[in-house]
C-alpha cells in the first residue's frame, strides 16, 4: 500500500499552488529561454522548500523564538537569484539573461550576501516582521492581490485587513529607519538621517535641495527613502528592489500584470469588449506562454512538492534570446525610486492616473531630434509586408503610430513604457529610438535589448512576436540618466518611421 502525503508533504503541495507562478515568471526573467526558465524555477523551488525546512527545524530546536526568515515567495525568489549565481559559477551562464550576468559580479549583487548589517533596508525590514504580517504586506503590494483574497490566503477577517495592512507598513517602515540608522554610515549620511526621517512621514513635506542632491548620489539612503515614504505608491517598487534585487521592478510589472488578467481587471462590460483589443491579445498571449511553461513541468513538479525527488537535466531546446547581441549595459541603477524635490522633472502625470504602470500611459513629450536615425545592423527581424500605403519612404499615413510613457522617474534613473499600433500584421518586429541626453538602458522586459551609442532597438520576444494589423505591441524598460531626461525620438517599426501620438 503506498505511503499516503504527511502534513508536511500536504503543505508543501499547496505551497507549489500558491508560488510557482510568480517563481516562473522570475526565472523567466532570470534566463535566455523557456526551458532555461523551466529547470531554473524547478531548482529555485526545491532550494527554497529545503530552506523553509531548515528554518522551521531550527525553530522547532531552539527556545520556541521565531526563525528569521523572508515569507515564501520572497524567499523562492531569492533561491531563483542564488540558484541562478551558482549556474553561473558552473559554468551554464549562457543560458542566463546577460543583464543579469554582468549585475551576478558586481557590486550590487554583493550588496545581498555580504555582511548583514550592510544589505538593503527592505530585504532587512521584511525579515524583522513576523512572518504573518509580511507574508501580509508582501502579498498585498508586491503580488497586488485584492486584499479580501489575500485575507483569505492568510485566515484574516477580511473585514480589517485594510487596518491590518496599514499597521503592518508602519511597522515595516518602523524596522527599515531603525536598519538604516544601524547601517554603517559616513558623517554625511548621518547628518541627513534625521531630516530624511521627517520628510518622509508627511505627504506634505518638501525635499529639500542638499537632501534630494544627497540622495542622487547615494544609493543606500535613496534605499531607505523610499522604504520610509509609504505614501506615494513608491512602497511596491522598495519592496521588489530591495528583496530580489536585480530585476525587481521588471517583476513587479509583470505580477501586475498578472493579477490584472486573471482578475479581469478593466473588462466590465462583457466578453464582446474584449474582442479586437490588441491589449488584451497581447496580455493573453503572454499568460498563454506562461501557461505552456506551466503544463510543461506540471507533473515533475507536483512530485517535487510532495516528495522533493531529484530532479533530471531539463531539455534546452531554447536558444537564447536575441540578448545575446546586447550591446553595452549601463551601469546599476537604484531601483527604489524617490519622488523628486519640487521643480525637477518628474513623470508629467499624476499618480492616480497610473495605479497599474503597464496599463495607463502618461506621455512626456519634448521637441526631439527629426526624422529616424539610421537602424543599427546586425539586429534580426522580420520586416511586415508593405501596404497599399505608408511604405519606408512614401506618401500616406505612417505604418505605425507610438506613444512612450514615462512611468517612474527618481533621482538617476527612470521606467518607461512604449506601445506600438501597427497598421499591417507583423510576423515579428524590432523598434528602434534614439535618446538625446545619454540615457542608457538597464533592463527590458516583454522584448530584449540591443544599444549603440544613444540609438536603442527593442526586439520582440519569442512570445510576442505576432502582431495582427491594427494591433499593438508594446514593451517596458528601466534606464539611467544624468541632467535632463527627455523622451526619445526618431521611432521605427521594422526599419519604418513611426508617428507620435
Amino acid at each position: 500500500m503506498p505511503d499516503l502525503p504527511t502534513p508536511q508533504d500536504a503543505t508543501e503541495a499547496a505551497l507549489f499552488s500558491e508560488c510557482w507562478d510568480a517563481v516562473l515568471s522570475y526565472a523567466d526573467l532570470c534566463t535566455a529561454g523557456s526551458a532555461a526558465a523551466a529547470q531554473l524555477a524547478r531548482e529555485a523551488f526545491a532550494q527554497g522548500i529545503r530552506d523553509i525546512r531548515a528554518a522551521e527545524a531550527g525553530t522547532a530546536r531552539g527556545t520556541g523564538r521565531r526563525a528569521s526568515r523572508l515569507p515564501r515567495i520572497p524567499l523562492l525568489l531569492t533561491a531563483v537569484r542564488t540558484t541562478a549565481a551558482a549556474w553561473e559559477d558552473a559554468g551554464q551562464g549562457h543560458r542566463l539573461d546577460p543583464d543579469l550576468r554582468l549585475w551576478l559580479h558586481s557590486g550590487q549583487a554583493a550588496r545581498f550576501t555580504g555582511p548583514p548589517r550592510e544589505r538593503p533596508v527592505a530585504l532587512r525590514g521584511l525579515r524583522d516582521l513576523q512572518q504573518a504580517d509580511a507574508e501580509l504586506l508582501w502579498l498585498a503590494e508586491v503580488e497586488a492581490l485584492p486584499l479580501p483574497l489575500v485575507a483569505r490566503r492568510l485566515g484574516l477577517d477580511p473585514a480589517t485587513a485594510a487596518g491590518e495592512l496599514a499597521q503592518v507598513s508602519g511597522m515595516f517602515r518602523d524596522r527599515c529607519h531603525r536598519n538604516h540608522l544601524d547601517s554603517p554610515m559616513d558623517a554625511e549620511c548621518r547628518s541627513y538621517a534625521r531630516l530624511l526621517d521627517a520628510v518622509t512621514r508627511s505627504p506634505a513635506a518638501d525635499t529639500l535641495g542638499d537632501l534630494s542632491r544627497h540622495l542622487a548620489t547615494c544609493v543606500p539612503c535613496a534605499e531607505a527613502a523610499a522604504c520610509l515614504r509609504l505614501h506615494g505608491g513608491g512602497l511596491p517598487g522598495a519592496l521588489a528592489g530591495g528583496v530580489i534585487g536585480w530585476g525587481g521592478l521588471a517583476y513587479l510589472e509583470r505580477r501586475r500584470r498578472a493579477a490584472e488578467v486573471r482578475l479581469g481587471a478593466g473588462r466590465q462590460d462583457g466578453p464582446d469588449t474584449d474582442r479586437g483589443d490588441p491589449a488584451h491579445d497581447t496580455d493573453r498571449a503572454r499568460v498563454t506562454r506562461n501557461g505552456l511553461l506551466v503544463a510543461a513541468v506540471l507533473v515533475s513538479l507536483l512530485a517535487l512538492a510532495v516528495s522533493l525527488m531529484p530532479f533530471g537535466d531539463a531539455d534546452d531546446r531554447t536558444a537564447a534570446r536575441a540578448g545575446a547581441d546586447r550591446g553595452p549595459v549601463a551601469d546599476p541603477v537604484p531601483s527604489l525610486p524617490f519622488p523628486p524635490a519640487p521643480g525637477t522633472a518628474a513623470s508629467s502625470a499624476p499618480a492616480s492616473t497610473r495605479p497599474r504602470p503597464s496599463a495607463e500611459r502618461a506621455p512626456g513629450r519634448t521637441p526631439g531630434r527629426q526624422g529616424p536615425d539610421p537602424e543599427p545592423q546586425g539586429t534580426s527581424s522580420a520586416t511586415a509586408a508593405p501596404g497599399p500605403a505608408g511604405g519606408a519612404g512614401g506618401a500616406g499615413p505612417a505604418p505605425c503610430r507610438v506613444v512612450h510613457d514615462l512611468v517612474n522617474q527618481w533621482p538617476d534613473g527612470f521606467q518607461a513604457t512604449v506601445t506600438v499600433t501597427t497598421r499591417e500584421a507583423l510576423g515579428s518586429w524590432r523598434v528602434g529610438f534614439t535618446f538625446r541626453d545619454g540615457q542608457r538602458v538597464g533592463q527590458m522586459w516583454d522584448a530584449t535589448v540591443r544599444q549603440d551609442g544613444p540609438r536603442v532597438t527593442a526586439t520582440a520576444a519569442d512570445y510576442n512576436k505576432a502582431v495582427p494589423a491594427g494591433g499593438e505591441l508594446a514593451f517596458g524598460f528601466i534606464a539611467s540618466w544624468r541632467g535632463a531626461n527627455s523622451p526619445p525620438s526618431g521611432f521605427t517599426l521594422n526599419g519604418r518611421p513611426c508617428a507620435r501620438s
